[in-house]
């Protein structure tokens, strides 16, 4: 269903003009004291604290990971953070600054670009992060072009540092934004629960951290589905991780919509993304953090006769999706 023509009354992005627009997000975007220069300017101008500056970014095309249609645009702009923050979460680190460039056709209406800047704005708000600028351009469709950038005070976790002995865990709720995706595709709105969980996630943001700080050897955000980012920490680590299926809890919305749409509930666990939990691995001997669950074990590559590394779900390999693909 195509997004609805904005009023007569309303204005557009073509009725203000790239600067008229620009004045209003920006207004949006308040600045904190690590921002030497903010919007305005060529560039911004940022402190450097002390640590490791980490840097990551992220696109969202309409249509292809968003519809105006499934999702408000204060909503649009809580996922389009979420993801970036997430990426800087999985590094052990904390976000802190942030820039938001948005493509978009000029009826577009102004309201909509003002809603999602706000639904960004308040997801940085989360972890003191701030937008510090960003570009607004004409397009066919509306994309979304996020750089996040932000800082580890310990060495930043990486995918590759798995090792053979080491526990597998989860941290953050997984496949509830797969269920809301099911559900929307088939035209319903509930449970309320899951669909919500598509709009808006909800990453641990303090668990990257936590996890660091609690020995964890590798880390990654699941964004794409669990089983995908599983196999590429494994790859990365050059071992085989094992999961175990009985591990992962299956609340009562996600049998809800398993029951009514004929979808496995552990197959949108095992093959659901955006929910930006986050996977890790820890030595055995490690105290998990509160919110962390083991859900596998690491082994060496070519375990239980694979042919290096790899991932299976109780010893076999999984037949289901094991996660989003975006060619």
């Amino acid at each position: 269903m195509p997004p609805s023509t904005p009023a007569a009354s309303e204005p557009t992005l073509a009725d203000l003009g790239e600067f008229g627009v620009i004045d209003r997000l920006v207004a949006l975007f308040p600045q904190d004291e690590q921002v030497l220069v903010g919007p305005g300017d060529d560039a911004a101008v940022l402190r450097v604290k002390v640590g490791h500056v980490v840097v990551s970014t992220d696109l969202m095309v309409e249509g292809r990971h968003f519809r105006r249609d499934w999702a408000g645009a204060a909503d649009v702009g809580h996922r389009a953070a979420a993801q970036n923050l997430s990426d800087i979460n999985a590094m052990g680190g904390r976000a802190t600054a942030l820039t938001l460039g948005l493509a978009a056709p000029p009826h577009l209406p102004v309201s909509w670009a003002v809603e999602m800047a706000a639904g960004f704005a308040e997801e940085c708000a989360q972890v003191g992060a701030v937008v510090v600028g960003g570009d607004l351009t004409r397009a066919d469709q509306v994309v979304i072009a996020v750089t996040v950038l932000g800082a580890c005070t310990q060495a930043p976790l990486l995918r590759s540092g798995a090792e053979p002995g080491d526990v597998v865990a989860l941290a953050g709720r997984q496949g509830w934004a797969a269920g809301g995706l099911a559900v929307l595709g088939r035209g319903f709105r509930s449970p309320r629960a899951l669909v919500e969980a598509y709009r808006r996630p909800q990453p641990p943001y303090a668990a990257g951290r936590e996890g660091a700080e609690a020995g964890a050897t590798a880390m990654i955000d699941v964004s794409d589905g669990l089983l995908s980012e599983a196999g590429h920490l494994a790859h990365a680590s050059g071992v085989h991780l094992d999961l175990r299926a009985e591990a992962f809890d299956l609340p009562e919305p996600l049998q809800a919509v398993a029951a009514a749409t004929g979808v496995d509930a552990l197959q949108l666990v095992l093959g659901g993304g955006d929910d930006h939990a986050l996977l890790a691995t820890f030595p055995s001997t490690a105290a998990l953090p509160m919110g962390w669950i083991v859900v596998g074990e690491v082994h060496e590559a070519g375990w239980s006769g694979a042919e290096g590394p790899a991932v299976t779900v109780d010893g076999a390999v999984h037949e289901g999706a094991t996660g989003w693909t975006h060619f």
